[in-house]
């Protein structure tokens, strides 16, 4: 049984509620000195750039802005509602977002026509969990 309840769109989730709700429908983000979080590893710099440009797509288009941490090899993606100076269901939906569309693998899907990337190194630009 999930230890959280829905809350407002602008109400803050506690650090309890936050760590359930992330279990329940996250379990790849972490909570941490009150943003939640998510590092998604990719194969190089091409890789990387993609991830930070899917990334601004959806928080622009949710009128959202994270924090990002860009390196060689990795994005971590930080969500907080700076507004509301806390954790709430506007985080909670764009990471789930993020997660959708980052994560997703078309040649898994039964039934997609879409292939996915090459099972060649060179082309894989995220590292799947």
């Amino acid at each position: 049984m999930a230890q959280w309840r829905k809350k407002t769109s602008s109400e803050v989730y506690t650090q309890e509620e936050i760590e359930a709700r992330l279990k329940d429908e996250l379990p790849k983000w972490y909570y941490e000195d009150g943003w939640i979080r998510r590092k998604y590893k990719t194969g190089g710099w091409k890789g990387t750039l993609m991830v930070v440009n899917t990334v601004g797509h959806l928080a622009e288009a949710a009128w959202h802005h994270p924090d990002l941490t860009v390196s060689y090899a990795f994005v971590i993606v930080k969500l907080v509602n700076h507004e509301a100076k806390g954790v709430t269901d506007k985080d909670f939906q764009l990471a789930k977002k993020i997660e959708e569309v980052i994560m997703w693998q078309p040649g898994r899907e039964d039934g997609s026509v879409l292939p996915g990337t090459p099972d060649d190194p060179r082309f894989k630009y995220v590292k799947y969990d």
